[in-house]
């Protein structure tokens, strides 16, 4: 077959694969598990032979080498969010973050930041000639359609998924073969916080919704409490190990939606192995670029959408800050305004922030009279919704300033409910809000 003849012709060792790589390229890396760390682990042993590359990723998983201190010069990191190796790389000033939507990356690429090089991790080829994202579909394949040369980690273990998936070997330019597990992130410890929270937010889920999930001890609890529940369904830019208990038990049917019924719908897996072997070649799971599946306009099309994210501070109105504390960017916007839009969107739609009361082991309160200075606004007070933590529920749409402060002092935690009454009775008098 002519694909196969294209396949054994552009195979090539990660050394001559990092060739295809020229200084003053945009080189696109692809996200969180599917990382090709085969192939960066080598550019950056090569760092000499090149200058002033920009790297462009969201979450890195694994080393992100090409990020490190000794790298200034060769590489320069662009992050859409930031994890522990890129947020301190931004923080001492070998990268930079770009605030942006996880839906609307791949337009980014189409005219603000078009790629030279896309560096991704493939299935190896089926009798077609077809190669599958697997675990990130994400900004991947679209980086991949865009760009001038492609690199292609090919992996016998990454998983080969259905819905929009996939690259012709045609597409690719250089394909480097390996053997390895793809990477894992390990299952979160759940507390006694999370699974009051979990169980806080499980009250505002109905039989034959349609969830979105984010990642962590959280979302995580909320599934705990949901096995009694029936025909639920998933339209999420990601999911993780807990959803493979519920769908394998028959509480996840997806057989109430109003948009790809009876398919699970996500734009990448982050998960252990048990994930990426339930989703290998499984047809209840659909995948497609973050563009669509975090499309608000697409995510609306499921009734009774429900959202579920957290975040880092909120404060009296209902403004939420998840992306930074403070001045310091920590992580990012992801998909939570694309599904907390979606969801107003949504017939019956409802979106949830879901926090513990507290961080600094009790000692500072999520919930606070003001933002902390400079502190983003990812979810402004025009969109939040439900704000859970593990004393309670807090719906905020549609009420006042006075009501919505009242309603999160309620849901505070004990210790600084008096100084948070303090602060709202400073704010507001009977006819004036200072």
């Amino acid at each position: 077959m002519a694909w196969r003849r294209i396949y054994e012709q552009r195979k090539m060792t990660a050394q001559d694969a990092v060739g295809l790589i020229h200084s003053g390229d945009r080189v696109i890396i692809a996200h969180a598990a599917g990382a090709p760390l085969a192939i960066t682990d080598v550019l950056v042993e090569q760092k000499e032979n090149f200058h002033d590359v920009e790297i462009v990723q969201m979450v890195s998983m694994g080393n992100a080498r090409f990020c490190e201190p000794g790298t200034e010069g060769h590489f320069r990191l662009n992050s859409f969010f930031l994890g522990a190796q890129s947020r301190s790389a931004v923080r001492e000033g070998r990268g930079d973050f770009t605030p942006c939507c996880f839906s609307e990356i791949p337009d980014l690429f189409d005219e603000i930041l078009p790629p030279d090089v896309a560096v991704i991790q493939v299935s190896p080829p089926d009798k077609h000639g077809f190669v599958s994202c697997g675990v990130s579909v994400d900004y991947t394949l679209p980086a991949a359609r865009k760009a001038r040369r492609v690199i292609a980690q090919v992996n016998t273990q990454m998983p080969r998924t259905w819905g929009d998936t996939c690259l012709h070997v045609s597409q690719i330019d250089g394909f480097v073969e390996i053997d390895h597990p793809v990477l894992e992130l390990e299952i979160p410890r759940i507390g006694d916080v999370e699974r009051a929270i979990g169980e806080n937010c499980a009250r505002l889920v109905r039989d034959g919704d349609t969830l979105q999930l984010g990642i962590g001890a959280i979302p995580d609890a909320v599934l705990l409490f949901l096995k009694d529940k029936k025909d639920l369904g998933i339209h999420s830019e990601m999911i993780s190990d807990g959803v493979v208990e519920l769908m394998e038990s028959g509480v996840i049917t997806n057989a109430r939606k109003t948009l790809y019924q009876g398919k699970t719908v996500v734009s990448f897996l982050m998960g252990t192995k048990r994930l990426y072997e339930f989703a290998d070649d499984n047809p209840a799971i659909a995948m497609f670029p973050v563009d669509h599946v975090n499309d608000p306009c697409v995510i609306g099309q499921n009734d009774n959408l429900v959202s579920i994210n957290s975040c880092v501070q909120v404060d009296l109105m209902g403004q939420v800050a998840s992306e930074s504390v403070g001045l310091t960017q920590i992580s990012g916007i992801g998909g939570q305004l694309d599904f907390v839009r979606g969801s107003r969107i949504s017939k019956g739609g409802r979106s949830i922030i879901a926090i513990s009361s507290t961080a600094g082991h009790g000692k500072i309160s999520k919930i606070v009279p003001f933002l902390d200075r400079g502190a983003a606004v990812t979810t402004s007070r025009t969109d939040v919704d439900y704000i859970v933590t593990e004393y309670g529920i807090a719906h905020l749409r549609g009420k006042t300033l006075r009501e919505r402060a009242l309603a999160l002092i309620a849901v505070a935690h004990p210790d600084f409910r008096k100084e948070l009454q303090r602060a709202y009775e400073e704010r507001f008098t009977d006819t004036i809000i200072v």
